[in-house]
């Protein structure tokens, strides 16, 4: 007789921070002026129809979102690295301490903002703030290895429900995991559409930040998040 599938308390937390994706994207783009600070594959193609002169699309918008995407990153790669070998607990939340902290700065930039506020000095001060916190999520994501949850990019986990479904010869593994991520993503952004347009910028942002403080606490306090960081 096998033994039942051990429980993995960072699945469902990794499905909350996918929430969050769709709040923190929905508040850039309808807010920030058609940015991605989540999706970066989105601000690659915004900046190469801002390249060919076409209207509506601001060139530092992108940059400034992408900079700030690769710091974030990079500061987390050295966070990762430094918690190696120790308790996960720790380091995840240290992680979400961090990125809480930077998408409740930018909520209260946002203070009093709504739609489609013009270029200013608060906008790319929040572009760059939830910049670096999404960047900091990917990079300490991409260490956690777990299959088919990377909170932001759907492209690949679409693919993998058609070429792996029965339909293809496959054996549709993790299909839940990837419906719900998918699943995921589109309530944030419907939410996040929603508290914009009927709240503020500033309330998807706030909503954000906690819920990837409270959700990670919840993974953290479960007794199965026992492991250690690995490199």
């Amino acid at each position: 007789m096998t033994d039942a599938p051990r429980f993995d308390p960072r699945v469902p937390l990794l499905l909350v921070l996918s929430v969050t994706t769709g709040l923190v994207d929905a508040a850039s783009v309808l807010g920030l002026g058609k940015v991605f600070t989540a999706n970066m594959t989105g601000n690659i193609v915004f900046l190469g129809f801002a390249a060919a002169g076409t209207p509506g699309f601001a060139w530092p918008l992108f940059v400034a979102a992408l900079l700030s995407f690769l710091v974030g990153a990079l500061v987390s790669g050295r966070t990762g690295r430094a918690h190696v070998g120790r308790p996960e607990r720790r380091w995840l939340l240290t992680a979400a301490a961090i990125e809480t902290a930077l998408l409740w700065i930018a909520a209260v930039l946002a203070i009093g903002m709504g739609r489609n506020s013009p270029e200013s000095p608060p906008v790319f001060a929040i572009i760059a703030l939830t910049g670096l916190a999404m960047g900091f999520r990917n990079a300490t994501i991409r260490q956690m290895k777990v299959a088919d949850l990377t909170t932001t990019v759907l492209t690949l986990t679409l693919t993998g429900l058609a070429a792996d479904s029965t339909a293809a010869g496959g054996g549709n593994p993790n299909w839940t995991r990837r419906i719900a991520a998918v699943a995921a993503i589109f309530v944030g952004a419907c939410v996040g559409a929603a508290l914009l347009l009927h709240v503020g910028l500033a309330a998807p942002l706030a909503l954000a930040g906690a819920l990837v403080l409270g959700g990670t606490i919840a993974c953290t306090a479960h007794p199965a998040a026992n492991g250690v960081v690995k490199a």
